[in-house]
Parts: C-alpha cells; structure tokens; sequence
C-alpha cells in the first residue's frame, strides 16, 4: 500500500508561501520604469529615503550603477548577499571582498552593446571629419573653408578589436556593414571557435594587431594584466593615420604616454569615452584636449533612455531571480527537514 500523504505543519506552509517582500537598497539613481518593476518585487529603499543612511547595518541586498564598493563598506555590511550591478563592468566593486564573504555580484553583459557599439562608430566617424575641430573653428566666428577641411576615409578600413566580448562583436558587425572592414581581433582568453559565423583574422600577438589596424577599439575590462595596455611603446607601432577608440574601461591606456604619442603625431586622433578619472575634468585633461583631434566623452556609452532602462531593469530581474531561488531551496530545505 503507497504510504500516506505527509503534511507540512502549517508554521512551515507560511514561511514558504510568505508574501514579505525582500528588501533592496538602491545606492544610485536609475531609470523610472526599473525602480518601478523593483517596487513590485522588492521592498525598495532609495539614496533620499531617511533609513537609507542605515543601510550597512541592515542590507541583504543592494542595486548600483555607478557608485564604488570598497572592502571596507563590504565589510561593515554583515548581512550582505548579493549585488544587482548595471552595465558590463563591476571594476567598481571590491570583487575579492566579495568572494571571500560568498557575496555574490550580477552585472548585466550584452544588454548595453548596441548602444556601446553605435557611440564607437560615432566617435569614429567624428575624429575621421575632423568633426570637433572644424566645429570649435566655426563656433569661434573663424570663416572655415572646406579647401583647408581634411579627412579620412572609412571604406575598406581595417578595424582592430581589442577584446571579442558582446560589444566587441556589434562593432564588428556595423563596421562590415558600414565601411566593409576587415576585422582583426586579439583577445588570449576567447574560445578557439569564437566567431566562427563572422569573418574575421584572430592574432595572437596584440602588436601584430596594431601594426595593421586603421581603427583600434577597445573592447576589454579593466583588469591587473589589462592596466596600461597601450603605453607608448605600443601606440608607436601603430599607423600614423589610425584612430584610436577607448569605450571600455580607463586605464587600459596609459594617458600620459597617449598624450606624448600625440605630441609626436604617433596617430591621427583618439576618441575616448573611458577616464582614469570620471567624470574627466579640465584640470586633469587640459593637456590631453589642447590636441584638436581628440574626443572626451564622460563614459556615456549605454547613456540612452532605452538602453538605461533596459539595463537596470535586467539588473533588478537577476537579483531577483537569484533571491527568489535562494529562497525557494531554503524553504524546501526547511520542508524537508521537518519531513
């Protein structure tokens, strides 16, 4: 005869079907439609909420953008499970912090790409029309003449991707689309099969890259082996006509060797949507902006309506989706040991 049916008591019933939402501490400021889809699974306190100055002592869950976690504030947050995280890079957290207390960190890879990818054609295409030259020139009251106007030419361009990444891939794909570039790429920590739908010559050597590139874009994290990447040594190899294009991380070129390799007109320009310091300032860069032919961006490349609301909200969906399984096993783990 089957055995009996066994029913939970009741106390363990209510703590699983429990409708107590979990409370998340949002330390920046995100878009509209993600703080509201985050009010529907959480119980959401914000940076302007009086018990936010608290929220060290009592957070298990936390969502940012932009802000730094530093080992110290992790450690003064005991309660500490998990990171909701917007955008690609978590360079801002103190990830070792976070492994040793089993904290666990979701970014967002993928979501921002398109936006990422369209800023680098933008920055692109400006520095090869001389656009902010030509347009300070004209904004100054100067009589700009298109016969003192110079260019280059994008069609057939080589374009040399520094990491195969989701943004990397959109980047290659528009500039086949657009300009019909061969794409050269370098990336030592890519499957051997990666891209294989995508025409492409993968080296393995990030020199035999720059030394055939007529763009160079950077696709990499920033990372201890990635730091000062491209120092002076480096940019020498490249063409004097090649551009130069940083929307991933500051610091993966070093700027004061990017500045002398412009002194010494290394490379046509360089279009940098990266800083070591965010937002860039006068002070730091005025140096760096004397050369007409560079870009200064304050990091804005998933800076869109669309793009902010579709990466903070993912943000919140992975959280949530990580706190609702952690929950589930801990209430059948419950059930079962009462069975």
């Amino acid at each position: 005869m089957a055995p009996s049916a066994v029913t939970p008591p009741s106390s363990i019933i209510s703590r699983s079907n429990s409708s107590t939402k979990p409370t998340l501490y949002l330390l920046d400021i995100f878009h509209p439609a993600a703080i509201e889809r985050a009010r529907e699974l959480f119980t959401v306190v914000l940076p302007s909420d009086p018990e936010f100055v608290d929220w060290p002592q009592h957070a298990k869950y936390l969502l940012i953008r932009a802000s730094y976690l530093t080992a110290s504030q992790i450690e003064a947050a005991p309660h500490l499970l998990a990171i909701g995280k917007q955008g690609v890079g978590t360079d801002r957290v103190d990830a070792a912090a976070c492994a040793a207390r089993g904290i666990k960190i979701f970014n967002t890879p993928g979501v921002n790409s398109r936006a990422v990818a369209e800023l680098v054609l933008s920055l692109t295409t400006s520095l090869a029309r001389q656009i902010r030259p030509i347009s300070l020139r004209v904004a100054r009251g100067e009589v700009v003449r298109k016969e003192e106007c110079d260019g280059l030419i994008l069609h057939g361009c080589t374009l040399g991707l520094v990491g195969m990444g989701n943004i990397g891939r959109k980047v290659a794909e528009i500039f086949r689309g657009a300009f019909e570039s061969d794409i050269v790429t370098f990336d030592p920590y890519m499957g051997a099969g990666a891209w294989s739908d995508l025409p492409h010559k993968r080296v393995t050597k990030l020199e035999d890259l720059l030394k055939v590139s007529d763009v160079v874009s950077l696709h990499a994290p920033l990372t201890s082996e990635t730091r000062g990447l491209l120092s002076y040594d480096q940019l020498a190899m490249m063409k004097r006509s090649a551009l130069l294009i940083n929307a991933a991380r500051g610091g993966i070129v070093d700027e004061a060797d990017l500045e002398r390799a412009l002194d010494d007109g290394l490379i046509w320009g360089a279009g940098l949507d990266c800083h070591e310091q965010e937002p860039p300032t006068q002070q730091r860069y005025e140096k760096l902006w004397k050369h007409p032919n560079v870009i200064s961006l304050p990091h804005i490349g998933a800076a869109t309506s669309q793009t902010q609301r579709e990466t903070a909200t993912a943000a919140v969906e992975n959280l949530y989706a990580y706190v609702k399984q952690t929950e589930e096993a801990a209430s059948a783990a419950a059930v079962h040991e009462v069975l």
